[in-house]
């Protein structure tokens, strides 16, 4: 016992000292040359130049940028206004989604079917205004066969008219900046002054297949039915079946408008999407986003350095009740290369290498930055895992008990 009681004054003594004793903190800036495969960051300028319609496409307006940062790989008239067709269910699709997400409504919602819905044109399921789909089916038909008549009942279910959700749909095209844009309707039929660019869907099929992923579950539907497999569904996207890594995502055509796609696709952590307007064959808009899709995985690859609360360090945290403290990163990172020029990735670290306790989790510790030849491609904050409190009385009387309990068990 007399051992264990000298142990336990030692320890007190120590303690006392620590908690006297001014700490220092000591800043460590480290750069080396990245070697590792893995990589979520943003590259908003087109630093490629590409000569005009250098892959000689027919379409009259193409546009293919990076999903994650929304950089562009190649343009072509992307900024013409021209009639969208159904590819402006996108738009329809995005404020679904969010409806979805923020809670306002649910996948199984019942929703009607107005004579309105009932009366519309084109695409179709036939809705019949004595039935009632759920939001989930509803989905599913106005992404696999661009379901008007469903995309119609669904901008009433959600807005209480289509008048009103296509105010929600230019409100939202100017929250994106989407600048070329106009919609009159919810579902594209041919309509004076309705329309947008190349670089418009660009915009919304990105904010879609970004912040509403589950939307894939959907527009990758080759087949399926509905009213227990009395009416089947056949993509309109013929890329899903053919195209490898393909995600979606709209299709659209009207005899004014001629062909469109937004064509999303991602292989080994690349995701690409790929705008075709006004192409005089339906084959043709296949084939040429196909074009740009293939460019784009040629030429490009996604580097990703790290993700949301991945471990960069563990650090000392002086005067604590422990004694380190995990540093994270605050949001994933990475970048859009192209291929060959990752050897050349250098990454640089400023981080507290010791710091003084209270520690609140989420505090700044420091970060790390990732450049390509002298430019920085992406960064990220390095912040606390968890909470590190000081050493006080009160918490000094608790770790010496536990540490005296410890000693005589």
């Amino acid at each position: 016992m007399l051992n264990n009681k000298l142990i336990f004054k030692i320890i007190s003594i120590f303690l006392l000292m620590f908690i006297s004793i001014p700490s220092f903190v000591f800043a460590m800036d480290t750069s080396f040359i990245w070697n590792g495969d893995d990589i979520t960051s943003s590259v908003n300028a087109n630093t490629d130049e590409e000569k005009p319609n250098s892959l000689n496409l027919e379409s009259g307006s193409a546009i293919l940028i990076e999903q994650n940062s929304g950089k562009i790989l190649y343009e072509h008239n992307i900024h013409e206004k021209l009639r969208p067709a159904s590819v402006t269910k996108v738009m329809t699709i995005l404020l679904i989604m969010e409806a979805l997400d923020s809670g306002r409504i649910s996948l199984d919602d019942k929703v009607p079917c107005s004579e309105n819905a009932n009366s519309m044109g084109g695409s179709q399921i036939w809705l019949d205004t004595r039935e009632t789909l759920t939001v989930h089916e509803m989905l599913k038909a106005i992404c696999v066969v661009s379901a008007n008549d469903c995309t119609v009942a669904m901008a009433e279910f959600l807005a209480g008219s289509t008048d009103a959700f296509v105010t929600q749909m230019n409100v939202r095209a100017r929250e994106l900046g989407m600048n070329d844009t106009t919609f009159k309707n919810p579902h594209g039929i041919d309509e004076d002054g309705h329309v947008t660019s190349a670089y418009d869907i660009s915009l919304m099929s990105r904010e879609l297949l970004t912040k509403h992923p589950k939307i894939t579950e959907y527009t990758t539907i080759w087949m399926d039915s509905l009213r227990d497999g009395k009416s089947s569904l056949v993509n309109t996207n013929k890329l899903i079946r053919n195209y490898s890594g393909a995600t979606g995502l709209k299709t659209g055509s009207t005899s004014i408008a001629l062909y469109n796609l937004s064509a999303s696709a991602t292989r080994d952590n690349l995701s690409l999407i790929a705008v075709i307007m006004k192409a005089p064959t339906t084959k043709v808009r296949f084939d040429e986003a196909s074009k740009l899709l293939d460019y784009g995985f040629s030429n490009y690859s996604y580097k990703e350095f790290g993700k949301t609360g991945d471990t960069v360090k563990s650090l000392t945290v002086n005067k604590g009740v422990t004694g380190s403290v995990d540093a994270i990163l605050e949001s994933s990172c990475g970048t859009l290369v192209k291929k060959g020029e990752d050897k050349n990735l250098v990454q640089n670290i400023i981080l507290d290498d010791s710091i003084v306790a209270p520690v609140v989790k989420g505090q700044k510790l420091g970060e790390v930055s990732y450049s390509i030849n002298g430019e920085v491609v992406g960064s990220s904050n390095i912040i606390a895992a968890s909470d590190v409190n000081k050493i006080g009385l009160w918490n000094m009387t608790t770790f010496l008990y536990e540490s005296w309990y410890k000693l005589i068990r």
